[in-house]
């Protein structure tokens, strides 16, 4: 599709600097912008680009100013980045949307599906399970049986949900998400393990986007919340019982061990592991690799293994490097003072 300049300052509500007839017909990164391409620039480490791009229209935020001439269309908006994902969500949203039951796929009988639902080939569609107006389920996905997905939710190939686990309206589950495995639960008895029977289900609630390849454990009795808006990278495992907090995010490769209360707002960087039965509370910051063993309170940016004030990991990172030579002086002083010691303990009297 090709719009102007005015067509997109006019959908963003935003200022025009420069040509506002120019047209664009893709998106593009600043430093491989051309012709025809619209792109953005929100951090000020890629502002020198701006003056070097070849993309015709820029978005920019309000408080940007020039220090050179600049050949591209600026488009002045409150948060450039925000601007680009609601023009990128509007370009997703005039493509083509599939809707119908392949024959190919299976449907129990007992099932429930609304309208403009999409069922693809090979999809597996359990008893009583309800599937709201306009869900879109792909290729060799598994839906359990007594499994409810919500309106306009999209479920893509191989995504695994078991039965009587409750995903809401407008989730996003990619390809490999396994939703509602048992929990990681045994009881210890004459040197052997056994299986604690994980008897309740996972609830994702509106809004909720799992990365590829994530999974998350139903719980042993009640459910494993997942709250509104929360967004979970690839390769994600949250453990039974764990409530995650309403638009929390995660990067990849984080690991969250069960009955773990997670607040709303958090950020979790990659790598982060948690141990079992914390609470974590809301608007708390935790940086990549960080290992968490105990309660962190409201509004806390931490950071390291096991995690520190982000502050107080930084000044131990830059004394980390100059560990060998603090140990070498700590040994030279450590023999001058023996022989300080000897001279004295030899010395005659008197």
């Amino acid at each position: 599709m090709i719009f102007t300049a005015k067509q997109i300052a006019d959908f963003l509500q935003g200022e025009i600097i420069g040509n506002s007839e120019v047209k664009v017909s893709n998106f593009a990164k600043i430093e491989e912008g051309k012709p025809g391409t619209l792109t953005f620039l929100a951090n000020p480490k890629y502002t020198h680009y701006i003056y070097e791009t070849n993309a015709d229209i820029v978005l920019v935020n309000h408080d940007f100013v020039a220090e050179k001439p600049i050949k591209s269309t600026l488009i002045k908006v409150p948060n450039a980045y925000a601007a680009l994902a609601s023009l990128l969500e509007m370009v997703n949203n005039t493509r083509p949307q599939k809707t119908g039951i392949d024959p190919m796929s299976f449907i129990a009988p007992t099932a429930q599906v609304g309208d403009d639902v999409y069922v693809a080939a090979f999809a597996y569609i359990g008893e009583h399970v309800k599937i709201a107006d306009g869900a879109k389920i792909y290729p060799h996905a598994y839906i359990g049986d007594g499994v409810t997905v919500g309106k306009n939710t999209l479920v893509y190939s191989g995504v695994h949900i078991y039965y009587d686990c409750v995903i809401g309206d407008e989730c996003i589950l990619h390809s490999g998400a396994v939703i509602g495995a048992d929990g990681f639960g045994f009881s210890h008895e004459n040197e052997e393990y056994h299986k604690i029977p994980q008897m309740g289900n996972v609830v994702l609630e509106n809004q909720v986007e799992v990365g590829a390849n994530t999974t998350i454990d139903r719980a042993v009795m009640g459910s494993t919340f997942i709250r509104h808006g929360v967004k979970l990278d690839n390769l994600i495992q949250i453990a039974h019982n764990c409530e995650i907090g309403e638009n929390t995010v995660m990067a990849a490769q984080t690991g969250i061990a069960g009955s773990t209360k997670i607040g709303d707002r958090a950020v979790l960087g990659g790598q982060v592991g948690i141990g079992g039965h914390i609470a974590i509370g809301n608007d708390v910051h935790i940086g990549a690799q960080s290992g968490i063993i105990s309660n962190i309170k409201e509004g806390s940016e931490i950071m390291g293994s096991p995690a520190v004030p982000v502050k107080q990991f930084f000044k131990s990172s830059i004394i980390i490097p100059k560990l060998p030579d603090m140990y070498r002086q700590l040994n030279a002083l450590q023999k001058e003072i023996e022989a300080l010691k000897e001279k004295l303990t030899s010395a005659p009297e008197g």
